[in-house]
């Protein structure tokens, strides 16, 4: 070892002698490293020679803002901030969601989204109101939500339009207060200001933030606007979503279903004819429709849905779970502090947007809660299985209207040939396997689901400005509107799932003599007869001048617009009286409302339908004898002889009988004997 590794080859001395090294011949510092030669810090590094700020970074030279940033060239304000001159529409298509909005418009043929102060293209639905009194919209209400939650408002697409006792189970689970208006309606307590506001006075502040978007975008003021609404909104809902674009000072030219506005925004070829099915889950709401497209023409088929389903509802069961879970484990209910549920709620919507791609998330809310000094925190991890799990009643829930469409038009999932998904709630993974199960088919994924209603909404305001006049859109009524006649029927104008914009007239009468007034109560629903419909108002034509029943001709017209409004008129002939209802404020339907009179008139069909052949004989009954009566009243009684009036008298008091009893075989019988009876003696 000493031979082969130390005095041969690895001689620490020969080899490594330190003489090679020496410090100071080698590494002469004085020499190599003269700071005063080498890096003589005033020759290298003078800074009144080598940078020379009045020199080099003369602002007056090299920066002169006249010369190289003059307003009036480079940077004309004036000028749009695209890179090119985007010829823009005035007109914006405005999502106005549960949850969140978002704001499109047609700039060059394209349709573009319009991004927020932050460069979102989606703005949460939130309108606070804040210390240093102003109002805030957006992302800046949701952040301080936590810090001031009586004063900061959301869900308001839950309550616009409708009446406090309808949404009193809603309004128990916010943050925030509300009272009942003095018309019945929803009034939202700011505490901060010490009053109330209505709720289309607060989506109006969400619309104002779309447009100043628009006008800091586009450097130009927006003029009108077309609003979404789902397709189950009713007129009170309609009317008070076009009030509130109304409020933030915009021409509000339309308001057009969701559904119908996701159909238009694929723009499919105008040549082919093809059935569209739409799936449409957002924050608060649930629709489905089924389109047909072709030659230029959007005809809604069919609208289904859920009013009271959505996103929302999600993020409350995982709020649920949470609130569970931390009460097994420490004996206390969140949901006692407000602040404390609304940190919940972000925490389940984040939880429920990371399971759309992720097959866990994890949730730390640090400090919850402080009890009996000791803060408390929430740590847990919630996999997609238990949220699957957890959503088995609501996914019931989205599968019901989706498959009850396709029956009702008997169209099988085979007959569809596109399959539209919109609302951000569709990024679930258990929703897209429910429309891929049930369909048969993977649903179309261009256009971001946040973003295709108020795509659709865009094209539809370039459609009636003019500037593309080649698609033709016609929505449809979801259930049938009619008026109440004699007997409690009720009388159908216009069926449900009729195209709009439409309109139908009918003939009426009085149903008694000198009858100088008609009250005209305006109905919605399938079944036969008012008791069982909702009454949407009531009007009455008065200055009908005195005549036998059956003699005035009243006109009854119903007209809808292309926006759902529904306008009865009323006119008496003779007189020339007449009188007219818009129907804009009426009560609004609650939750289930659609389902269960639709579910209600299948149900009842048969039994309906009898009762109704059974009054309709009645009234004809009745009309049979005034009319024998009438005859026997003519020439002072003396229009027929002795027998055949003793005949007519004993026909009409078996027939009176028989209405006693309410036997339609026998009113049936009687009734054709009396006008038997009247006809001979007449002959």
């Amino acid at each position: 070892k000493v031979a082969t590794y130390k005095n041969a080859g690895y001689d620490k001395v020969a080899t490594y002698d330190k003489a090679t090294y020496d410090k100071n011949a080698g590494y002469d510092k004085a020499a190599t490293y003269d700071k005063n030669a080498g890096y003589d810090k005033v020759a290298t590094y003078d800074k009144n020679a080598g940078y020379d700020k009045v020199a080099t970074y003369d602002k007056n030279a090299g920066y002169d803002k006249n010369a190289g940033y003059d307003k009036t060239g480079t940077q004309d304000l004036t000028r749009s901030c695209l890179s090119y001159n985007a010829e823009v529409s005035a007109v914006l298509g405005v999502d106005l969601g549960t949850t969140n909005s978002a704001c499109a418009v047609r700039a060059n043929k394209e349709t573009r989204m319009v991004p927020n102060s932050l460069g979102a293209r989606t703005t949460p639905s939130m309108i606070s109101y804040t210390r240093d009194a102003t109002f805030m919209v957006g992302e800046k209400a949701r952040r301080q939500a936590v810090a001031n939650p009586e004063n900061t408002f959301y869900g308001i697409k839950h309550v616009i339009g409708r009446r406090f006792d309808d949404v009193e189970g809603f309004l128990s689970k916010v943050t925030y207060k509300a009272s009942k208006a003095p018309d019945g309606g929803v009034a939202i307590v700011c505490p901060m200001l010490d009053t109330t506001f209505l709720p289309q006075q607060l989506s109006s502040k969400v619309v104002g933030e779309l447009g100043s978007d628009y006008t800091a975008f586009f450097n130009k003021d927006p003029t009108s606007v077309v609003i979404t609404v789902p397709a189950y909104f009713d007129d009170a809902q309609r009317n008070a979503t076009k009030d509130a674009g109304r409020i933030a000072e915009l021409d509000v030219l339309r308001i057009i279903n969701e559904p119908t506005a996701a159909a238009l925004a694929y723009g499919f070829d105008k040549s082919q004819n093809a059935r569209i099915f739409v799936f449409d889950a957002g924050g608060g709401t649930f629709d489905v429709s089924l389109l047909e497209a072709g030659d230029g023409v959007f005809e809604v088929l069919k609208t289904g849905g859920d009013p009271s389903l959505g996103g929302d509802d999600i993020d409350d069961a995982i709020t649920d779970w949470l609130v569970e879970g931390f009460r097994e484990n420490h004996g206390f209910d969140l949901r006692e502090e407000s602040r404390t549920l609304q940190r919940l709620k972000e925490a389940a919507e984040k939880a429920k947007l990371e399971l759309s791609a992720s097959s866990q998330a994890k949730i730390n809310l640090p400090f919850i809660v402080t009890r009996r000094g000791k803060p408390l925190h929430l740590s847990t991890t919630l996999s997609r299985d238990t949220l699957d799990e957890l959503l088995k009643g609501l996914i019931e829930r989205f599968r019901e209207p989706t498959l009850q469409v396709l029956q009702e038009v008997s169209i099988s999932p085979q007959e569809i040939d596109h399959v539209i998904l919109a609302g951000g709630t569709t990024r679930i993974p258990a929703l897209q396997e429910l429309v891929a199960t049930e369909l048969g088919q993977e649903p179309i994924t261009g256009i971001n689901p946040d973003e295709v209603v108020a795509v659709g909404a865009a094209i539809q305001g370039e459609i009636i400005t003019g500037d593309s006049s080649d698609i033709v859109l016609i929505d449809v009524t979801s259930l049938s509107l009619g008026l109440e006649t004699l007997g409690g029927i009720h009388t159908k104008l216009i069926p449900r799932n009729t195209s709009l914009p439409t309109s139908k007239t009918e003939m009426f009468s009085t149903a008694a003599d000198n009858q100088d007034a008609v009250e005209i109560v305006v109905l919605q629903g399938e079944r036969e007869f008012a008791a069982d419909c909702k009454p949407l108002g009531t009007f009455k034509l008065s200055g009908i001048q005195p005549a036998p029943r059956g003699m005035p001709q009243i006109t009854v017209s119903f007209t809808i617009d292309v926006d759902g409004i529904l306008t009865v008129r009323a006119t008496e002939g003779s007189s020339g009286t007449t009188n007219e209802l818009e129907i804009k404020d009426s009560t609004k339907r609650s939750d289930d409302d659609i389902r269960r009179m639709i579910e209600e008139a299948n149900a009842f069909a048969d039994q309906d339908q009898e009762k109704k052949e059974l009054v309709t004989l009645k009234i004809d009954a009745e009309a049979t004898i005034y009319e024998a009566q009438a005859k026997l009243r003519e020439g002072n009684g003396e229009a027929y002889d002795e027998e055949t009036t003793n005949r007519i008298q004993d026909a009409i008091q078996a027939l009176q009988a028989a209405l006693n009893r309410s036997d339609p075989e026998t009113i049936k019988n009687c009734s054709q004997a009396l006008r038997q009876l009247i006809a001979q003696a007449s002959s």
